[in-house]
């Protein structure tokens, strides 16, 4: 029996029983699209930490500011300050810079337009320090830290809330109580939150030279900037932050290959200036890198192991169904043994018929699995990536299946006596 022979009977049969097929055939839908949408999640993830990783940049140091539970240590330290910042860069040989930041969400607005932003506090080498590109204008310099002046660079987020249908280039936005200038716009950038490092949506930050958010931006709470504004109350200009305060530090480490060690040296000498309190974090990216692998990976058994019980439900589903069938059709085999089919026509027809549905299902599995990523792309916000080699993979899956469950019951039918088969009633 030739091989076009087998199939076109393999497709008789399947057709004369199409909700059977359909049924033996879901099992492995639901496990075929199971592993499209595991391998989409994870890919997706995989990109969106690497993401994340280049936005805080591989080079970073990254020093948090923290609460330390101990009273009797916070009133021996100041906290992270500006002069921890020149410290390091004093003491530390691979530091190449060390940024500080101080962030505060403040009410913003521009005509009608009002949202509350964070208002990042820092200095001219921000963008280096994150390898961020202004997009629009230029960053603020030095000379505006020197005066303290009323400048700031928007994030493409803020630049497209607070101006949707005028460029924002040179126009006076109002910070709190305060007027800004804007001198640039930054080019957008792809993040999501990465809670570990303090991270944001840098595309909704406001950036303000470090002196002019220590010397003259009063914060408080925002139902309290709402009353002021709805009232028409005005206030001038005041001290309301702690000069030398620090949210974040970024050391910027010249030698990738001495990251290590670096973070060791900052550690130490935060330690000998806070006097043993622990106020402070240090964050490497590149342990956050691997810190969401080790998650991703057992994340990929989790869902593995989920999509593997689907496929072997299927499976186990299309064997039952052969075996069944070739209980039908045991009469069958018979006259197909007596007019000549060998042991291994009746083998590989039975067996194709398990591989057809097996690839049916697989090829249901993967349009089905493409629809559940983007569903949970839609309503999870989450990243996923189709590739093609998850569709390969999945394929390859589905019609292992249905070759490794086909081939007990297409051996059973193949090994059955053709004499008995033709008296079996």
């Amino acid at each position: 029996m030739q091989a076009a022979e087998s199939f076109r009977i393999a497709l008789e049969s399947i057709s004369g029983n199409r909700s059977r097929a359909a049924l033996t055939a879901l099992g492995v839908v639901f496990g075929v699209a199971a592993v499209v949408a595991m391998v989409s999640i994870g890919e997706g993830a995989r990109l969106e930490t690497i993401r994340q990783i280049e936005l805080l940049g591989a080079n970073n140091i990254i020093v948090n500011r923290k609460n330390d539970e101990n009273a009797d240590q916070k009133i021996s330290s100041p906290g992270l300050t500006i002069e921890d910042a020149e410290a390091i860069k004093r003491v530390n040989p691979y530091a190449h810079s060390v940024t500080p930041s101080r962030v505060e969400r403040i009410v913003t607005s521009y005509k009608s337009n009002v949202e509350t932003f964070a208002v990042v506090g820092s200095t001219p080498d921000y963008p280096e320090t994150f390898n961020s590109k202004v997009a629009l204008g230029s960053f603020f310099k030095s000379f505006h830290m020197d005066a303290s002046s009323n400048v700031c660079v928007l994030g493409a987020g803020v630049a497209d809330k607070l101006f949707p249908f005028e460029g924002s280039l040179d126009k006076k936005i109002k910070i709190g109580d305060l007027w800004f200038d804007v001198v640039g716009v930054m080019a957008r950038k792809a993040a999501s939150g990465a809670s570990g490092a303090g991270m944001r949506d840098f595309n909704d930050d406001i950036y303000v030279p470090f002196t002019t958010m220590t010397d003259k931006i009063e914060v408080v709470d925002e139902e309290t900037q709402r009353q002021r504004r709805d009232y028409g109350y005005r206030q001038r200009t005041r001290v309301a932050l702690d000069k030398s305060s620090v949210d974040r530090l970024t050391v910027k480490v010249s030698d990738p290959d001495a990251i290590s060690e670096a973070a060791h040296l900052v550690k130490r000498t935060l330690e000998r200036r806070h006097r043993g309190a622990k106020d402070f974090e240090v964050v490497l990216p590149e342990q956050l890198l691997a810190q969401k692998q080790k998650t991703q990976r057992i994340f990929n058994v989790v869902m593995g192991a989920i999509a593997g019980i689907s496929l072997l439900v299927g499976g186990i589903g299309i064997m039952n169904i052969m075996l069944a069938s070739i209980l039908e059709r045991t009469r069958e085999i018979g006259v197909r043994r007596a007019v000549g089919a060998t042991r291994g026509d009746v083998l590989s027809q039975f067996l194709l018929e398990a591989t057809t549905i097996s690839v049916a299902g697989g090829l249901a599995g993967v349009a089905l699995g493409y629809v559940f990523t983007q569903l949970i792309s839609s309503y999870a916000g989450w990243t996923t990536v189709v590739s093609v080699w998850a569709i390969v993979f999945a394929f390859v899956v589905s019609v292992a299946t249905g070759v490794v469950f086909g081939y007990y019951p297409a051996k059973k039918a193949a090994e059955q006596n053709p004499i008995e088969s033709l008296r079996y009633e």
